[in-house]
Parts: structure tokens; sequence; C-alpha cells
């Protein structure tokens, strides 16, 4: 089977973001970068199902030439091809589900398995857009749950598996009174939520061979893809400072201060 994954470069939470005095963008400068937490796990996900199952993953991130950074990373993970569609300017949410439709029509995966959502903006829309623009069944959030009670019952939810035909993908999310359990013919559309897997720590010799592992360029020119972003942002301000906290001599202080100055209770 061919599985396709996303690789998104995106600011590590540990960067001091601060937003540009234009309050058009952050300032890019004194930032590190990382593949998108969700994107590893489905790099991880995708490596496992292949390592049981056979087949290849391919890798696909949006983006400069930096977003190589990322690709070479899931490479050195075990991926076997990598595709960048180069593009330095702004995206929204439909102009990447757009692009990554092309790439799918291309590489006609079995599963394309996508981060939930992405670190620095949170949207959580592509996958859904992907798959409507597929017109694949989808299966979101997909979560890894094992029981803490007893041996028995650890492993009883995979997370990701293939049926016992192997024609269709079996997803167990996690959503709000408990587990749901989807199935969906395949080819389909997966995103990872962040219970399903812990990613491995790419080694020294995946780190070698994936200097010489093969990287696709692509345009949105090429693939025909208008990515004029059809939503943008006006204008993005920094939250405001928070006040220092306080002490307080005694309970009655703490209420007395709830009550007639916060006024939360």
């Amino acid at each position: 089977m061919k599985i396709l994954v996303t690789a998104k470069r995106v600011e590590d939470a540990e960067s001091k973001i601060r937003v540009n005095p234009q309050g058009t963008g952050i300032v890019p400068e004194g930032l590190k970068y990382k593949i998108n937490p969700f994107d590893e796990i489905a790099v991880e996900e995708g490596l496992r199902l292949v390592a049981k199952h056979g087949g290849e993953v391919v890798v696909v991130s949006i983006g400069g030439k930096e977003v190589q950074e990322q690709l070479r990373h899931a490479l050195a993970m075990g991926a076997h091809k990598a595709v960048w569609v180069n593009h330095a300017g702004a995206l929204d949410q439909l102009a990447i589900a757009a692009l990554l439709a092309k790439v799918v029509e291309a590489e006609k995966p079995d599963l394309a398995i996508l981060g939930k959502q992405s670190i620095d903006d949170d949207q959580n829309q592509v996958g859904q857009y992907l798959a409507e623009f597929l017109g694949w069944g989808q299966a979101t959030f997909a979560s890894k749950v094992e029981s803490l009670e007893s041996d028995a019952e650890k492993g009883k939810h995979p997370g990701v598996m293939l049926s016992a035909d192997g024609k269709a993908v079996v997803v167990v999310r996690e959503v709000d009174n408990g587990l749901a359990t989807v199935e969906c013919q395949m080819p389909a559309v997966v995103t990872t939520d962040l219970r399903l897997n812990l990613p491995r720590y790419a080694s020294l010799p995946g780190i070698m061979k994936a200097k010489s592992k093969p990287i696709q360029e692509l345009t949105p020119a090429g693939l025909g893809v208008d990515v004029t972003p059809k939503v943008v942002i006006q204008k993005m301000v920094p939250p405001p400072a928070r006040k220092a906290g306080i002490k307080v001599p005694d309970v009655a202080t703490l209420v007395d201060k709830l009550k007639n100055e916060a006024k939360v209770v």
C-alpha cells in the first residue's frame, strides 16, 4: 500500500512569538522551527502501517526551500519519498487542500494521513477539505486509547488499522462521551490526534540515508491550482500583558478581592 503523509513547518512553541510593528504577521527572526507535532504523528502512523502491511510512505510539504528541513526529518524517520510544493507566499486552508488534492491525484495513495491541525494557526480544516475535494471517506481525530485497568485490555483500541480484507481502514476516535469506531473504504483521509502514538527518533543511519532520498519539486502553477488566498489576515495584535499577581494575608481578603475587584464571585 502507499500512504501519503504531511509535514508542515511550524514555529517551535518554545520560541518567543512577536507580532511585527505593522500588525501583518509575526517577526521571523530568532525563531526556531520544527515539523508540526500532529504531522509527525501522522508520519509515524504511516510508517507503522507500512511496516505491518508493506508499501511506502510519501511525505509532502508546502512552502519555501526551508521546508526541505522538515521533509528530510520525515525521510530520516523512514519515509521513502518526499514531495515539495514550492510556494513561499501566504496560503489559506482551501488552497493547501487543493494543492494536496493534486499531489494525491498524482501519487494515487491508498491512504492520506494528516495531522488534525497545525500548532501555528490551529484551524483543523485541511483534512476535511481534502476528503471533500477527493470525494473520499474521512476519519478524523484518530486516537489510541489503552485501558489502564488490566493488561488484557491494553491494545484493545489500536487507533488506526486495516480491515480483515485490507480494503478499508478502521479508526478509533475519542469523542465527547467516549470512543467511536469508524470504518472507511480506501482510499480515505485520516487525521491524527496527539494520543495516537509516540513518534520515533530519527536514527543516525536514517539521517544519513535521508540525504540521498529524492525530493520531488512541484509548483502551484504546475499543478494548475490558483492559490490566491480567499481568507486574508487583516490585523494581528499581541495579547495584553498579564498583570503581576499579589499575595493576600487571609481567605477573607481573597474572597473580597474576587467579589469586588475581579467580580468573579
